[in-house]
């Protein structure tokens, strides 16, 4: 009997899947060691991941997943937005790249990026659907072709480093969801409820949340979308959906409104127009009120931040106070001076590495475990 030669399990450097390969055919290399270590190489080069679900659709994660990443995006954050609704890629049009493909490179299939001069680095876009023939070509997969694509979208988009990656999720708690928690897990993962005040979606909101909480991944909180409108012509406030209930099922679930979004004209054309109503129209009420929810994430990548400051600078401190430099600056101080002087910047400096410590700490607890 002859026994078929192992394939190697070497990585060959490329930074796309096997199956976007032209190599492929006649690869004797592992092709699942290759994919796998593909995808852990992406998510060591990304901080923060943010799942904007919803059990529903149609209550704006779409909207919110591209405000949200521009806004992370004009406070100097390096972010990119994954659009893992594989029936209905949006992402593409919200960021003003409808119809347009992308090309597949050595470091993998080259993201779209979208600039704006309020922003220090542009957003990169990935999505299915600059891999189809036409826009409104239907997706009809099982779920073996989604659970490909998933880690396609992860793994074969040519990220880079990043400090947030947003993922529009699609409606539900089906096979992407799962297939991503799966993939995600280790990494630095939260999600963020989109629900609208209406019963049948909030119904649906709170399964997303019980789903979260079984599955222990943080939940930043939910932004109620749709939260009333201003009326054009008397600047009254206008409530479409009565929100007691919204306010109660989800206190009950121990999940934090972190932003109410009203229903607003101009949030609806930013959108068809391909640009985020934060960059479009900053002032309007409706990108305002993105804020809070630009904020809770944003303390995500702040403590994180802190944290590896606060490392670094234990390491710095503790060197620096037995330096030979500092030695020489206090030797023309009496024995007594150089102890006290020696005593304060020891306090000042403990107090600072504490700081750090203790935004770093509130920022794990938090999002919890991951």
């Amino acid at each position: 009997m002859v026994i078929a030669e192992k394939p190697a399990a070497i990585d060959c450097g490329l930074g796309h899947a096997c199956q976007f390969c032209p190599q492929e055919d006649v690869c004797a290399l592992d092709k699942p060691h290759h994919n796998r270590v593909l995808i852990e190489n992406r998510l060591a080069e990304i901080d923060q991941i943010v799942l904007v679900l919803a059990n529903k659709g149609g209550v704006g994660k779409s909207t919110v997943s591209a405000n949200l990443a521009a806004g992370l995006a004009q406070r100097g954050f390096r972010v990119g937005v994954a659009d893992a609704d594989v029936h209905g890629p949006n992402q593409s049009r919200f960021f003003g790249f409808a119809g347009e493909r992308v090309r597949l490179g050595d470091g993998g299939l080259v993201t779209r990026d979208f600039d704006d001069p309020s922003m220090t680095q542009p957003v990169k876009v990935g999505s299915l659907a600059f891999l189809l023939e036409r826009d409104d070509t239907p997706v009809v997969w099982r779920d073996a072709y989604k659970h490909d694509f998933v880690h396609h979208l992860a793994g074969s988009f040519d990220w880079g480093p990043l400090d947030f990656l947003i993922v529009d999720m699609p409606p539900g708690t089906g096979n992407e969801l799962i297939t991503l928690c799966d993939m995600l897990e280790g990494a630095n993962v939260s999600a963020l409820l989109v629900t609208t005040p209406q019963a049948v979606a909030l119904m649906d909101s709170m399964k997303a949340a019980r789903f979260c909480h079984e599955r222990g991944l943080p939940l930043l909180g939910a932004v109620e979308n749709m939260a009333g409108m201003i009326c054009p012509h008397c600047a009254g406030e206008i409530h479409l959906f009565p929100n007691a209930e919204l306010a109660r099922s989800l206190a009950e679930a121990d999940v934090e409104t972190v932003a109410r979004v009203p229903l607003a004209i101009e949030l609806a054309s930013a959108s068809d127009d391909g640009v985020p109503l934060v960059v479009s129209a900053p002032e309007s009420a409706a990108a305002k009120a993105f804020a809070s929810a630009i904020d809770a994430c944003a303390a995500l990548g702040r403590a994180d931040f802190d944290g590896a400051v606060a490392r670094a600078l234990d390491d710095v401190f503790a060197e620096n106070l037995g330096s030979e430099s500092l030695d020489e600056a206090l030797a023309g101080l009496d024995p007594s001076a150089q102890a006290e002087m020696r005593g304060a910047l020891t306090q000042l400096l403990g107090e600072e590495a504490a700081r750090l410590h203790g935004a770093a700490s509130a920022g794990d607890q938090k999002r919890g475990p991951s």
